[in-house]
């Protein structure tokens, strides 16, 4: 790959924002936040709010502490200081040892691969090529398929395919490959069977590779004929008009592999006579050319006639990376061409000389291969001089001519300017001819390596794997990021000694890496609640990264995003305002940054302060860096127990106990006679000694059966608790979890009568330990103060219901660690019914010496009361539709004071990987976009400006209108017309959170709309 990145990448605006330490944010429980529109000598007693606030406090704390057992794991866990201790990871060593297994990992794919191609080599070398071949192989998109007599169609025959696990439980065959052939490519051409029945021996191969590393995915061969031979064989699916339009050649992989990195220059004529189908195919080829480009390759397109015009004004000059964003970008400025005037070819090749010229004197651009692709119907000018003096003797630069039409008149000058350029001269008449000839360009360039030799190993961008069946739905299931995948890949020359000189390339070779796999070498559980490891190519685009979201949804459908596999480091680590971290693992160097950052959780609505440790350092033999972090406190300080194998298996087995199952405790993935163990399984077996080959992690192990220990006695209380106690309705899920990805759970409540029935289970992705993130709970209860409960709502698919959670901890010789979280989960009844209980005076209170409204009761109907989390969201409210909601949205005005008052601070947070709606269709280089959050946007941009005046006359669902939009800093200036299409573009998007400031305690307030005012009354819960 080339290095550093150049080109253009979007930028926005990166306030900082206001740090506040971690410690002092989240120790609010809850607010009881009531509000009255009532006439102006009508008046709430904040007392009497206080004293609701003050008795709901100690009722919901009791309640939750005794049903979740938290007193009594924090117990167990100060009985057992004296034989733990707490140790502070180093993450300098920890980065060198996970990277030296990602390079180790990575070099046995790598061997694999030279395995390929050095039998693909040898396979031709002893090949005589036989124009009359005749060779039956099995063809991917006919196997097991009959005619109407039953019997087996031409190529195809009986091909034995069963489920897999290790290949997503895909139907494939481990014991052969198969063929695809594009629909376009005659399956039975002479060149085509002679190079599908060479390839045979790849078979033995691919089966051998795969025994020696059975981590291994698909391998595979892509021919320089078109075909394209993978193990295991599976049957191919053609898309929804029956065409295999997948050609291996036009891959990624393919590419990079074939030829080196490339600087080029498409020239493309405009002119009058190009009108019609002539500019047509020329637009699609175009397109065709800017296909075949990657990350590692510049480009620049010029459209000309009697004068030169760039097509982006923008990059006037120069060249830009070919990454995926500027090539869709020239796609739609090339789809809006428009032909006029008379071609003058000679300018146009100046200034593409010039260009290419300038980015080799000044060490910009790929520094590899240079060339220009005229895309004409005919040259008629005197062009030589240009030429001599600008390319002659030398050629640097390759010219590849592509005539365009079926007039031949000036074929023979345009077959002249590729042959005196060391190009390839082509002839284009139809739509369909563009893709075979485009290709050619690609053989040429490959020449050098192939007589010399040259046999680079490539490294693909990450990539989603949509040609196989079944793949997308994996997404729904997965992390995103972590489906992801990038392919390692290696030319195949043709040995021969007759052919040497001619440079002939045969096909490339490759095999896919999962990067899941990849990541997984860094344990979970090392990293901590909000740690995390990354991968970046050398041109600082995201490999994997929690924080990369591939995917966005188009209604009721999960679609890759334009741009998702050129996201940019410095677009999710986007605190890095001087890209210091970019730059340090851009270039491949080993280091440490520590920076303070504002983070997110539950889909981006609760803001969090951190100071983030990262230490990076690159993978040798491969254009990839590794970064890792650690924050500051918990994250980095963790204790390590000790129990004996035989107590700590009886508590493993409990039935109330599961463990992270997307971790690896044990390598099932190695001998495939483990493969049908769970990870619980595995390491029950290992720890019994019934499989002693199996590779685990004794850390990890001894960690999980001390906190199988240790927690051990929450079953029998939990359980002694239903028994003996009368669980009240509502109360429904007892939890906790540990660092070791331990999980008890207590269901207090049948699935019957629950109400969160996907809580904890499976498909619950969000609230329990997998590959990518702790649980949410867990996240959210080691940032709050430990022991005081953290209560938040939530609303999953329209089911509504209260979790609350708090951190225990452990603590040794002077410093205290992180043990895990433990918490309850509560439905909506339960928690509403002990409010309303407590928010009323009964009808004899005695009001004399009450100020305001008394009796006060929130049955009231003049009285809405509202429970408020320290996010702003609303957990309990008379209304349930307004439940989890921002409270913003529910009442602006309030809202508004209490920021006002202090009593909320903004945060602003930052989306460089959102999906917008382009509404306002006008050409400025700030679109007005739909942001994702747009109503928290609106409401912040009326705090800061108009304030007073909303105040004054209040309209509060104008104010949260779902159509308000907000700019999105647009990455290109926009000298195209918008097109009038509602289609969600990759935009870059600024929205606030809001976090409580635990220093104010109450508030109360009085608020003016026109002839009306309404007092509200705010209060803590402790």
């Amino acid at each position: 790959m080339a290095g550093g990145r150049q080109g253009t990448r979007r930028q926005g605006t990166r306030s900082q924002g206001t740090r506040t330490l971690p410690g002092t944010l989240l120790r609010i429980l809850g607010l009881s936040c009531l509000w009255i529109t009532a006439q102006a000598q009508m008046k709430i007693p904040p007392e009497t709010v206080q004293q609701w606030a003050t008795v709901f406090s100690v009722q919901l704390r009791d309640l939750t502490t005794k049903y979740s057992g938290s007193l009594l794991l924090q117990k167990k866990l100060q009985d057992v200081e004296s034989i733990v201790r707490i140790v502070e990871l180093d993450g300098g060593e920890l980065v060198k040892d996970y990277s030296d297994q990602i390079e180790r990992m990575l070099g046995r794919k790598m061997k694999s691969v030279k395995r390929l191609a050095e039998s693909a080599e040898d396979a031709d070398l002893y090949h005589d090529y036989n124009a009359t071949m005749k060779f039956d192989y099995y063809n991917s998109m006919v196997i097991n398929s009959v005619d109407e007599d039953g019997n087996s169609l031409e190529l195809g025959g009986d091909f034995p395919l069963e489920e897999n696990e290790h290949f997503n439980k895909l139907l494939v065959n481990t014991l052969q490959s198969d063929i695809q052939v594009p629909t376009n490519v005659y399956n039975k051409d002479p060149n085509i069977l002679n190079a599908v029945y060479n390839s045979e021996a790849l078979n033995d191969v691919f089966i051998g590779n795969f025994q020696k590393d059975p981590t291994l995915t698909w391998q595979f061969f892509g021919s320089s004929t078109g075909f394209f031979r993978i193990y295991p064989g599976i049957k191919w699916t053609p898309d929804s008009n029956g065409v295999a339009a997948f050609d291996c050649r036009n891959r990624n992989w393919y590419i990079q592999a074939a030829t080196s990195p490339k600087d080029i220059i498409i020239m493309v004529d405009i002119s009058g006579s190009m009108k019609g189908l002539k500019m047509t195919i020329a637009k699609h080829t175009i397109n065709t050319i800017l296909d075949t480009l990657g990350e590692n390759d510049f480009v620049n397109v010029i459209a000309y006639t009697d004068y030169v015009r760039y097509v982006e004004p923008c990059f006037k000059g120069t060249l830009v990376q070919a990454d995926l964003d500027n090539r869709e970008h020239f796609k739609q400025l090339v789809d809006e061409l428009h032909v006029k005037g008379e071609a003058k070819i000679k300018n146009a090749m100046k200034e593409s000389f010039k260009i290419l010229n300038e980015a080799r004197a000044s060490g910009r651009g790929s520094m590899c291969n240079q060339a220009i692709m005229l895309i004409t119907d005919g040259a008629m000018e005197d062009f030589e001089s240009v030429f001599e003096e600008f390319n002659w003797p030398e050629r640097r630069v390759r010219v590849f001519t592509y005539l365009i039409g079926r007039e031949m008149t000036f074929a023979q000058n345009t077959k002249w300017i590729a042959c005196n350029n060391k190009g390839f001269y082509t002839h284009i008449s139809t739509l369909a001819d563009v893709q075979e000839n485009v290709m050619e360009y690609l053989h040429v360039l490959s020449r050098p390596m192939v007589i010399n030799h040259d046999h680079d190993i490539i490294w693909t961008e990450a990539y989603m794997d949509t040609v196989l069946p079944s793949t997308k739905e994996l997404f729904t299931t997965k992390a995103q990021s972590l489906l992801l995948m990038t392919s390692v890949a290696m030319p195949v020359f043709s040995k021969k000694k007759e052919t040497l000189s001619h440079g002939i390339l045969l096909g490339v070779v490759g095999t896919d890496i999962p990067l899941m796999e990849v990541m997984k070498l860094a344990p979970r559980y090392m990293l901590g609640a909000h740690g995390y490891a990354f991968l970046i190519t050398n041109n600082g685009y995201i490999l994997a990264h929690p924080d990369l979201r591939p995917l966005y949804k188009d209604g009721k459908k999960l679609k890759p995003k334009p741009n998702y596999n050129s996201v940019d480091l410095s677009e999710v680590e986007w605190e890095d305002t001087q890209e210091k971290l970019r730059t340090s693992m851009v270039r491949g160097e080993t280091g440490f940054i520590r920076q303070s950052i504002r983070a997110s959780v539950d889909k981006k609505k609760r803001p969090l302060f951190l100071v983030n440790d990262y230490f990076y350092t690159n993978i040798d033999e491969t254009p990839f860096s590794f970064g890792m972090v650690l924050t500051r406190g918990h994250g980095r300080l963790m204790f390590i127990g000790n129990v004996s194998v035989e107590e700590g298996l009886h508590d493993l087995t409990s039935p109330d106990l599961s463990i992270a199952t997307e971790w690896t405790y044990c390598e099932t993935n190695i001998d495939p006679s483990h493969r049908r163990y769970s990870q619980l399984q595995a390491a029950i077996r290992y720890l019994l000694g019934l499989e002693p080959d199996l590779e685990c992690d004794e850390v990890l192990l001894q960690q999980t059966l001390f906190d199988a220990a240790v927690t051990a006695p929450l079953e029998a209380y939990w359980n002694a608790l239903m028994l003996n106690d009368r669980v009240e309705p509502g109360l429904e899920t007892a939890f906790l979890g540990t660092r070791a990805g331990l999980t008890r759970i207590m269901r207090y409540a049948g699935v019957e009568t629950r109400v969160a029935k996907r809580f904890l289970t499976a498909v619950d992705k969000e609230n329990l330990f997998t590959v990518d993130h702790f649980p949410l709970w867990y996240r959210l209860a080691v940032e709050n103060t430990p022991g005081s409960f953290y209560y938040y709502p939530v609303n999953d698919k329209g089911v509504k219901y209260v979790i609350a959670a708090t951190a225990v901890t452990v603590s040794s010789e002077g410093k205290m660690a992180m043990a895990g979280a433990i918490g309850l989960q509560m439905s909506l009844d339960f928690l509403e019914k002990l409010f309303w209980a407590v928010a009323k005076q009964p009808s004899d209170t005695d009001c004399s010496a009450i100020e305001g409204v008394c009796p006060l009761s929130c049955e009231s109907a003049d009285l809405n009361c509202f429970l408020v989390d320290n996010n702003g969201f609303v957990v309990l409210s008379k209304e349930r539709s307004e439940v989890g909601r921002f409270f913003g949205e529910v009442d602006g005005s309030v809202m508004a004071s209490l920021i006002k008052m202090g009593m909320f601070k903004k945060v602003s947070l930052f989306d460089y990987q959102a999906m917008c709606k382009n509404i306002h269709h006008h050409a400025s280089s700030g679109r007005r976009l739909l942001s994702p959050l747009s109503s928290l946007a609106a409401l912040t941009r009326w705090i800061f400006s108009n304030a007073l005046t909303f105040l004054l006359d209040f309209s509060l669902w104008g104010l949260w209108h779902p159509d308000y939009y907000v700019d999105a800093k647009a990455g290109y200036h926009a000298s195209h017309k918008q097109k009038k299409v509602d289609v969600l573009q990759p935009c870059d998007t600024q929205y606030p959170g809001f976090m409580y400031d635990s220093s104010v305690r109450e508030a109360n307030n009085l608020i003016k709309c026109g002839r009306c005012q309404k007092m509200f009354v705010v209060q803590q819960v402790y």
